[in-house]
């Protein structure tokens, strides 16, 4: 079958496509025909191989992250899917690869697309759907009435992240530039701040939580806007112990990792908030919960633009130049 492969880490022309063998289907998996995938900045990082101290990947791999596709082939053990579903899915860290025409994913990383999408718009959801919800929602358990700063809004994790926190009940702030101010509002946004025109720790303040999609200087600006009890979640800042826990990292790495953080954690701590960072792990079941909300009209998703399969390389530094003007980019296998 046809695949998109890195054939060795940090160089943009290491990803060209090849015909690789059908995947093997384990009892638990569902063979997936995949329709349609999406670019996502994880992509890029695992390209120039920023985490292979954490994700090994051995060369050459098949990239791509999250899909949208059919049903093809069930193992024996599976109960939940049959061959012609419509799904989606982000596989396991462990078994990436949806820049094909195949994929076997465990069932439990698998849930029916919803049903009111597109194969491209289901794509574009599962990475940063999975992220949204296991920030707000199981870290932060945001509630009515709370303060929530997303940032970056238009962005592919900030477009759904919004929508979720106003469907939580919360009060939600997000920052983006002048030319998506509409968007953001359209999405839920409650407080709108340009960020070529101000800068948000100016002009925010007394927030429960602040999802933070950027990194860097950007987190420490954060814990500034913080009520007391506050939390800052990351998801580009640095990696922290439990992180490194959850990877069942040996001692060592757990040592550097909280290392990375150290300084971060401190600062939260002096103003008596917390700060932590976020992988996003797969899950089937989260990906039921959210295609109910997108069916019910909760949460829809932005696609800023589709290639073709051919044009993956072009897709991905598309991406890396950071030419989307909103939400996500989509690759189309069929």
């Amino acid at each position: 079958m046809k695949a998109f492969r890195v054939e060795r880490y940090g160089d943009k022309a290491g990803v060209r496509a090849d015909d690789v063998p059908r995947p093997q289907v384990g009892a638990d998996d569902v063979l997936v025909r995949i329709h349609a995938a999406s670019v996502n900045p994880l992509d890029l990082k695992i390209r120039d191989g920023e985490f292979k101290a954490i994700l090994p990947y051995r060369v050459p791999f098949v990239l791509g992250n999250d899909l949208a596709g059919t049903v093809v082939e069930v193992g024996t053990a599976v109960t939940r899917f049959s061959v012609g579903d419509e799904v989606y899915a982000r596989p396991d860290k462990d078994r990436i690869g949806t820049f094909a025409e195949l994929i076997a994913v465990h069932q439990d990383d698998v849930a029916v697309k919803p049903v009111t999408l597109t194969m491209e718009e289901a794509a574009s959801l599962p990475l940063v759907a999975l992220t949204s919800w296991q920030a707000l929602v199981e870290r932060a358990r945001v509630r009515p009435g709370q303060k929530v700063l997303v940032h970056a809004g238009s962005g592919g994790v900030g477009t759904i992240a919004v929508q979720l926190a106003r469907h939580l009940g919360a009060r939600v702030a997000t920052t983006t530039g002048t030319a998506n101010v509409d968007l953001v509002k359209s999405l839920g946004a409650d407080v709108v701040v340009d960020y070529k025109k101000q800068a948000f720790e100016t002009v925010l303040h007394d927030y429960d939580i602040v999802l933070d999609p950027l990194g860097g200087e950007n987190v420490e600006k954060s814990l500034r806007v913080l009520k007391p009890g506050g939390k800052v979640i990351s998801i580009a800042g640095p990696p922290d112990a439990a992180f490194a826990r959850e990877l069942g990292a040996n001692p060592i790495l757990r040592t550097a990792m909280a290392a990375l953080s150290f300084r971060t954690r401190r600062r939260a701590r002096r103003r008596h908030a917390t700060y932590e960072f976020l992988f996003m792990r797969a899950s089937g079941h989260q990906l039921r919960e959210l295609a109910a909300l997108v069916d019910a009209g909760h949460i829809r998703p932005v696609v800023d633009r589709v290639f073709p399969f051919a044009s993956i390389p072009e897709a991905l530094e598309y991406v890396e130049k950071g030419r989307p003007k909103a939400g996500k980019v989509v690759v189309t296998m069929m």
